[in-house]
């Protein structure tokens, strides 16, 4: 198991990681995601051994590895860019690794011919890796990782340089590899979508800390703060005050709103964000709780839905709701909320992102 203990890291005289905490179980595919220049790579690089901390400490089975090399550490590494061998054949990048363990030139072609397996790219060991896709780059690259037995699998931004289509197909695949493999994976992304396709476990960056860690199912429905639910784009978020605690009731743009909290309870006075998911809009039932009327501003179908934005009024300019019937524009539309579907939520000041 992998023990990520207390690091720091400064970058020109700033604080890049602070105080950075977790643990990779085996089996686990544990994925960092947070915004470019929020210290992902950093962070890999200083587990990797290819780049050292002010302080803290990597260790594996409880062994600190501060004095252990990058390449006595037998972690795997996969980047964006390949890095594969160009005047090489798809076998000849694969062994390579193995060939760097001096392993016994039969151990080495089994262990390519089962990389090739694995990645279903059996007919392509004599083949130039120039007259590959990039995708069946990708793929040798992971081969090459895999062939040594990494007991731990770095992966940084894989994904990153190829089309959309592309990464969700690899991603899923990634998913599958890694479960078969059984080998625990550290996977770098800034892509939410490629974040939920891989991980068991999310670990979400932000100035620094992990500021909220845990499932991905647990990001969509208990965002931390106002914060995360914006990164992850999950609805409306409306400022309010606290008015009342039973029911807890809020003052906003909208009205007198309903709402609940997963926090400890809030205070009355206190400012805080509500996230209204846009696919928990209701018809208006009378009388109505949370009820909201906007005019529809801009449609957009989406396949199973009508993604509709309305404008409330002058303070809240633009508010998202899904529907199964398009609407017209500059239509009249009245909704309403569950109480126990818009969740109350801290702002996400300095002090609440120390996870």
């Amino acid at each position: 198991m992998l023990t990520v203990k207390q690091i720091d890291k400064n970058y020109e005289g700033r604080p890049l990681l602070r105080a950075v905490n977790f643990e990779v179980a085996s089996d686990e595919t544990v994925c960092l995601l947070g915004a470019s220049g929020s210290g992902k790579s950093t962070l890999l690089r200083i587990i990797a051994g290819l780049e050292a901390a002010e302080s803290g400490e990597i260790l594996w089975d409880d062994w600190i590895l501060s004095d252990t090399p990058a390449h006595q550490r037998n972690f795997g590494l996969m980047f964006q860019d390949y890095a594969l061998f160009p005047h090489r054949t798809v076998a000849e990048n694969i062994a390579f690794g193995l060939r760097m363990q001096n392993r016994p030139k039969d151990e080495i072609k089994a262990k390519v011919h089962a990389a090739l397996e694995t990645i279903n790219m059996a007919g392509f060991a004599d083949r130039k890796v120039t007259e590959l896709s990039g995708g069946e780059q990708q793929r040798v690259a992971l081969a090459r990782a895999l062939a040594p037995e990494p007991r731990l699998l770095m992966l940084d931004e894989p994904l990153g340089a190829l089309d959309r289509a592309l990464r969700e197909q690899l991603s899923h695949e990634l998913r599958r590899i890694l479960r078969e493999t059984g080998i625990p994976a550290i996977y770098v992304t800034h892509d939410q979508e490629e974040a939920f396709a891989i991980a068991d476990r999310l670990l979400l960056l932000h100035d620094g800390v992990i500021l909220q860690s845990g499932p991905p199912h647990e990001f969509f429905r208990h965002p931390r703060n106002a914060w995360v639910a914006g990164f992850f784009g999950l609805g409306n978020l409306v400022a309010g005050t606290v008015t009342g605690l039973e029911p807890l009731t809020l003052t906003t743009p909208l009205g007198l709103i309903e709402a609940h909290s997963d926090n400890p309870p809030p205070q009355v006075g206190e400012k805080k964000t509500l996230l209204f998911r846009p696919g928990d809009a209701l018809p208006v039932t009378n009388p109505a709780v949370n009820a909201i009327s906007g005019i529809v501003i801009d449609q957009v179908f989406q396949g199973e839905n009508y993604r509709l934005t309305l404008k409330v009024n002058d303070d809240v300019p633009s508010f998202e709701i899904f529907t199964k019937e398009p609407a017209a524009i500059g239509a009249e539309i009245k909704i309403s909320f569950n109480p126990n579907d818009v969740l109350c939520l801290n702002q996400g000041e300095s002090h609440d992102l120390i996870a």
